[in-house]
């Protein structure tokens, strides 16, 4: 049987109706998800990827729910076994989390969480960081965690002593300053500085001449085009935003950030990063669509977030 291009369009319209209202349903659990990600991952790019990825695969997948289903674990599980896959297929060690007799002895409480928080991926696997987030972060019950994780409420329970245990004994080291965040003062690739010309000088034919015929132009959980001419006549349609571009190194990535200078001073508009590939951009990411992400960078960056701007309004 042959679609129509109204039944396509019908389809398409359908499609995000239901996603507005699959946010509505989450959007209370989604700040606490994406740190999450960020910290299951120990990296606030590889947790926005995942962040990205379960929630795909969230709206992807609800249909196949026959039961009631709370979102919240419903989230959480997805993340959490998507990470571990992503893991098994790196072959890092995924673990087991064993049920053997744990004395019950008493663990002196001076564990600082926050600094934890960073030091699980060096001492525990993927699955045991899970837990220990899922229980100590994210309030969570063992019954609740098992489920997540796959395992058994004892399980839990003795998986998180022994972390606690040796988180005790083994302090968190000093991070080192390798994924800092600070203004880029280095040369870029000639691509990008000359994109960066175009963008701050409102040159609309100039930004479109370095992207390849085929550029994947991605705007995070927003929209995707597959090629310039669907840039011309889509993002791009009216023009470019008019603000200003400088370069940025976020979290260890050269990025592009975009301000708008506001009257109370300059505020994080959109974060962008390009590949790069025989002298065109073939691959656009924009974050602007994404409001954890942008939140979290605006705090890095030390300037606050632009709340309201076309499409969204994070008030």
């Amino acid at each position: 049987m042959t679609i129509s291009r109204d039944q396509k369009l019908s389809i398409y319209d359908k499609s995000r109706e239901l996603k507005t209202e699959f946010n509505q349903l989450v959007d209370e659990f989604t700040e606490g998800l994406w740190k999450y990600c960020r910290y299951l991952t120990g990296s606030p790019w590889d947790g926005e990827d995942l962040y990205q990825e379960t929630m795909v695969k969230a709206f992807g997948s609800i249909y196949q729910r026959w039961h009631p289903t709370n979102p919240k674990p419903y989230l959480y599980r997805i993340a959490t076994n998507t990470w571990i896959d992503h893991c098994r297929k790196e072959k890092r060690v995924i673990g087991s989390l064993e049920v053997e007799e744990v004395p019950a002895e008493e663990i002196p409480d001076g564990l600082d969480v926050e600094e934890a928080l960073n030091h699980l991926i060096t001492l525990f696997t993927p699955r045991q960081s899970a837990v220990f987030l899922l229980m100590e972060v994210f309030s969570f019950t063992a019954k609740e965690v098992a489920g997540i994780v796959r395992t058994t409420p004892g399980a839990v329970y003795a998986t998180l002593q022994r972390m606690r245990k040796k988180l005790n004994n083994q302090p968190p080291k000093i991070n080192s300053k390798s994924n800092s965040t600070s203004k880029s003062i280095n040369s870029e690739h000639p691509i990008i500085e000359k994109y960066l010309n175009a963008l701050n000088n409102g040159d609309l034919e100039g930004v479109l001449s370095i992207f390849s015929d085929d550029a994947y132009n991605e705007a995070s959980l927003g929209f995707q085009e597959f090629s310039k001419d669907e840039m011309r006549s889509g993002s791009m349609q009216f023009g470019l935003p008019g603000f200003r571009a400088e370069k940025y190194k976020l979290w260890g990535k050269n990025v592009i950030v975009l301000f708008y200078d506001g009257e109370q001073g300059a505020e994080v508009h959109d974060i962008q990063y390009q590949e790069i590939e025989n002298g065109k951009i073939v691959h656009h990411r924009s974050y602007y669509f994404r409001k954890e992400f942008m939140f979290a960078s605006s705090e890095e960056l030390g300037y606050p977030v632009q709340i309201d701007k076309p499409v969204v309004d994070w008030k």
